[in-house]
């Protein structure tokens, strides 16, 4: 007897839906083609443990089982349910003629308890687009599925109340959510602040600055400055999500298994790996791809602690996704794109002693080991960072002051009335929605200076020495200070305030 049941494949963070067909001939034998990984192949071992644990077996005749379309690899374990359904319906020790409308994955228990699954969301999306009544899935994954209206989402604890619902009509709960509702439900405010931050006010400014035109940021200053307890309190002055932005966010985390019962994620991300990270884990990739860190921080922040500790090639594999705000992987037989729009805030020392710039500490670092410190960061990358700061050490007097400073709410609220400006400045172009994004054809329409402005600009980048791309950051920030300061036109002091991120331009970094 022939069977047909319905699963899903997540390639980058789009599905596709795969047809399991099972048929049961006289023989024996237990045959699974359709280029199944190492994962599918152990399932039958599962399944069997499962089925004989809650009253069923796997018969013993020959099994055929096509995993459509054949030339399409297929991964991981929540294939189980899927295969089990199957088995048990070929061999007549169910009647489940609802199968053909449901969408079905999970990975078994030797018990037959159901385990999460990757990519609930895609998959999810994809059943409804093809027209599937609904999704039956682990009850852990079911919030996350049940985002996507318009597609029944049935949470299950064992295969047992799958069996039921099909076999014997057992009505199951149905997970409801309302996105909307879920969206500003979750919307807490961010557990730092920047209202804990004693001094430092210069810092606060140019973190505004780059929450306000979505700006990458580079902190250098010695060790204890505060560089670290500073960017992980930048989420918090970063405009809320909008409801597109938590669905393309949890979809990514979706594909790695990090949403679970979180159902949607409303806090912009902000993710830290650390120094010893390879390139395939901080850009994706992989044997099977996978999103890497800088995806995994969509819509959020990337900060990368001790910038020079990182292995160059690491780095060097940031810059086009820099540019194009995703990240494509290329296979013999398919392709991935996962998209990376994030800001990137590092940190690093400014020299290898760790207090080239502390006015309190003797240099004892030689303009050679200086320059084989900075050496470590190719200019490139550092020409897409478009603000250089400097973190002094804050002095006692003001660490002890007992007054809190402002808060992240009063920040947030003009960074977001800069970014309103900025969306309804790019209204009419697709990709660009803020400042940072703006390529050089829009630098020119929407960055106009006036003669003495040009005149600022021309010396600095004279005695600079600044190359084109950051004479672009330049301006970016500039605009991006003019809409914090509510003008309409760039003036001499936006491009003098500008001009000052742009530290390790300056040729005293390099002794």
């Amino acid at each position: 007897m022939l069977t047909r049941v319905f699963g899903s494949a997540v390639f980058g963070v789009e599905a596709s839906t795969i047809t399991v067909e099972v048929n049961i001939d006289q023989g024996v034998g237990y045959h699974l083609v359709g280029l199944p990984d190492n994962a599918i192949k152990e399932s039958n071992y599962r399944i069997a443990a499962a089925l004989q644990n809650n009253g069923y077996k796997i018969p013993v005749k020959k099994i055929t089982i096509n995993m459509a379309p054949a030339d399409l690899r297929k991964e991981g374990s929540a294939y189980d349910l899927t295969l089990a359904l199957g088995i048990l319906t070929a061999s007549g020790q169910i009647q489940a003629g609802a199968l053909e409308h449901f969408i079905i994955m999970g990975e078994l228990s030797l018990d037959g308890s159901l385990q999460p699954i990757k990519g609930a969301l895609p998959i999810a999306i994809r059943a409804l687009e093809e027209g599937f009544r609904g999704f039956i899935l682990p009850e852990e994954n079911a919030r996350e599925a049940a985002v996507v209206s318009g597609l029944e989402v049935y949470g299950a604890r064992n295969i047992c109340e799958v069996i039921g619902f099909f076999d014997q009509g057992q009505p199951m709960e149905r997970t409801v959510v309302d996105i909307r509702e879920e969206f500003y439900k979750n919307q807490e405010f961010p557990e730092y602040d920047f209202s804990d931050v004693k001094g430092q006010e210069s810092i606060k400014r140019c973190m505004e600055i780059a929450a306000g035109g979505g700006h990458n940021l580079i902190l250098i200053g010695p060790p204890g400055a505060g560089k670290t307890m500073l960017a992980k309190r930048l989420p918090s002055i970063l405009p809320p999500m909008t409801l597109e932005e938590a669905l393309e966010t949890t979809k990514i985390h979706s594909v790695v298994g990090k949403v679970h019962k979180a159902g949607l994620m409303c806090q912009r991300p902000f993710r830290s790996p650390h120094h010893t990270i390879s390139d395939v884990a901080l850009v994706g990739g992989g044997t099977y791809p996978q999103p890497g860190e800088i995806s995994l921080s969509h819509n959020g922040v990337l900060f990368l602690d001790e910038l020079p500790e990182f292995k160059r090639s690491v780095l060097e594999v940031m810059r086009q996704p820099l540019e194009d705000r995703e990240v494509t992987i290329s296979r013999a037989k398919f392709t991935v794109t996962y998209p990376s729009s994030f800001m990137l805030v590092a940190s690093m020392n400014p020299s290898p002693s760790g207090y080239f710039n502390d006015p309190n500490a003797p240099v004892t670092t030689s303009p050679m080991e200086m320059q084989r410190y900075l050496g470590k960061i190719s200019g490139p990358l550092l020409d897409r960072i478009d603000i250089h700061i400097e973190v002094t050490p804050v002095p006692f007097e003001k660490l002890s002051d007992e007054r809190k400073g402002e808060g992240s709410l009063e920040i947030r609220k003009r960074v977001t009335t800069a970014r309103e400006v900025q969306t309804q400045r790019f209204a009419a172009l697709p990709n660009v929605h803020y400042n940072a994004q703006m390529n050089t054809k829009q630098i020119r329409e929407f960055c106009k200076m006036d003669a003495p402005s040009m005149a600022l600009l021309k010396n600095a980048m004279e005695r600079l020495n600044l190359s084109a791309r950051a004479y672009d950051r330049i301006l970016k920030v500039a605009r991006t200070i003019a809409d914090l300061d509510c003008s309409a036109a760039l003036d001499t002091r936006h491009l003098a305030e500008a001009i000052q991120y742009r530290s390790l331009d300056r040729e005293g970094w390099l002794g």
